[in-house]
């Protein structure tokens, strides 16, 4: 591979581009100062900034192509999308300002959903509701503000060791993203997943974080993603019996050259509706391990049964592997942290053991290898190569399959997208970027575990315990054990903050173990 040299400032490139990128790191502090800022007006207007820079960039970014141009020279139609889009943030402003357990009712009904829209001929799948929700969270939030009921929250306990740097590293990496977008090699890629995902999500953890949970709240949660999965499970279902996906040509044809038939139900591709499926199996499992025998107990697992046979149509084997370390998060709680930790360590032995000894009698094939995965055996050696060549601050946000293209495997590579996390950190942002992403992850597994001794009967503690300053420990357990499962699954398929449930995860773990009550006005 070429020697690569590092970015230098001076060439960042024309002024247009230099102002679009001081826009983008606008928004990005806008951003940060929600993320780090109390429930107060100040926080609802820094929401309110960052929500509105979004349509801002895409616009400037986007001026002279197809859709954009399309709108333009359709005033018509671009207002009757602006009055349209105004009037369902206005209503859902109102539904969460009138019953505030709506915003996350509202946010986990939008989470899966991806509305395709074809405008000048181009086609865009985009999460569509999730973003009108979030503008209607934010105008809720400054209709509080201005009446004065947001007052400044105190936490019954407050985060301490890694667990206090989860908010400022979730900050930081919103930020340095945008920095790199003054040198990245694909900015405009950059760009749109800082705006249709960075800073939308974080918006939205801004919100989530700030709820104060109830046992009858979090049983209403976990009844729509029940809903939700079973809807979405019928819909797979459907499409398995009938061999007829919804949407997605690139499935639809892999699927007539393969002996078996994947589905991807309501989502665009099997391994996202395979993680979403592993998510909901995870919930209901906590649920199930930590609920007195009873009718609900059945009908959980009779749930559970239904999500997991959805699972096996998908053929999604990161999403099995996902599944696996949730449920051995939950069994590391509920009973034994020991026994699950002795297993890891056979396992581990076990691999070595077969490399070691089995390793001249199996010949692998790398090339095999590479096609078994879809071509991400190349992506990673690939990844490496571009982490070398950039050590220190990498290509840049969003340019790894420009970069991948151009120095590693060509222009006519199949696969150019990388489908491992920690890979396309390195490769993008380098050193700096992969430092605050191991830090964020340690920080946010600190935050979610935080004081669970006292409660968990897999860390000691006697069954049934319950600590009154946080939150319920199936409630607990659950958020923990589901991030463990998405940050596994992004390890073979990537989509760590540009994936909301990510985002929503983190902010429900993290008032649970940090819980809020307001202060009085004295």
């Amino acid at each position: 591979m070429p020697e690569c040299p590092e970015p230098e400032l001076r060439e960042f490139g024309s002024a247009g581009k230099v102002i679009e990128a001081l826009a983008a790191l606008f928004a990005a502090g806008a951003l940060a100062v929600a993320i780090l800022d109390q429930p107060s007006m100040r926080r609802s207007v820094a929401m309110a900034v960052a929500g509105v820079m979004v349509p801002v960039l895409i616009a400037g970014d986007q001026w002279h192509s197809g859709p954009i141009t399309e709108l333009r020279n359709s005033p018509g139609m671009l207002a009757l999308a602006i009055i349209c889009a105004l009037a369902a943030v206005v209503l859902i402003a109102w539904v969460i300002d009138r019953w505030p357990v709506m915003l996350p009712v509202l946010v986990l009904v939008a989470l899966p959903f991806r509305i395709p829209l074809n405008v000048g001929g181009e086609d865009a799948n985009l999460l569509i509701p999730l973003y009108l929700v979030m503008g209607g969270g934010v105008l809720a939030s400054l209709i509080r503000a201005r009446r004065g009921d947001l007052l400044e929250a105190t936490p019954l306990v407050s985060p301490t060791g890694p667990a206090r740097w989860l908010k400022p590293l979730l900050a930081v990496a919103v930020v340095i993203y945008a920095l790199g977008l003054f040198y990245s090699d694909d900015r405009s890629t950059g760009l749109q997943n800082l705006c249709f995902f960075l800073i939308p999500f974080g918006v939205i953890f801004s919100l989530i974080a700030e709820v104060e949970w109830t046992k009858e709240r979090l049983r209403i949660l976990l009844g729509v993603l029940v809903g939700l999965a079973l809807v979405c499970a019928l819909v797979g279902f459907v499409e398995y019996a009938t061999r007829d996906l919804l949407w997605n040509q690139v499935v639809i044809r892999s699927n007539d050259f393969h002996v078996y038939f994947r589905v991807n139900s309501l989502f665009w591709d099997p391994n996202v509706y395979g993680r979403y499926l592993a998510l909901a199996i995870t919930m209901v499992a906590a649920a199930l391990l930590w609920a007195r025998p009873n009718r609900d107990s059945v009908l959980l697992a009779l749930v559970s049964g239904v999500l997991w046979l959805a699972l096996m149509t998908t053929y999604s084997q990161s999403s099995f592997i996902a599944l696996i370390a949730g449920l051995g998060t939950l069994i590391a709680l509920r009973w034994s942290l020991k026994w699950v930790l002795t297993g890891l360590a056979a396992l581990a032995v076990g691999v070595v053991l077969f490399g070691t000894f089995a390793g001249g009698l199996v010949k692998l094939d790398l090339g095999a290898i590479n096609k078994q995965t879809s071509g991400r055996a190349n992506l990673v050696e690939g990844g490496f190569d571009l982490f070398e060549a950039r050590p220190v601050y990498g290509y840049g946000p969003g340019s790894f399959s420009v970069a991948f293209k151009r120095e590693v495997a060509g222009p006519n590579a199949p696969v150019t997208e990388s489908h491992t996390e920690p890979i396309t950190v390195a490769a993008e942002q380098g050193l700096i970027g992969l430092a605050v992403y191991l830090a964020l992850i340690v920080s946010v597994l600190a935050a979610l575990a935080a004081g669970m001794r006292k409660v968990m009967p897999g860390l000691g503690a006697a069954p049934r315990s319950y600590d009154p300053e946080r939150g319920p420990p199936a409630a607990r357990a659950a958020m923990l054990a589901g991030f463990v499962a998405v940050l596994v699954h992004t390890l073979t398929y990537a989509g760590f903050l540009d994936d909301p449930v990510t985002w929503v995860l983190i902010a429900i773990g993290y008032s649970l173990a940090f819980p809020c009550r307001a202060t009085s006005a004295a």
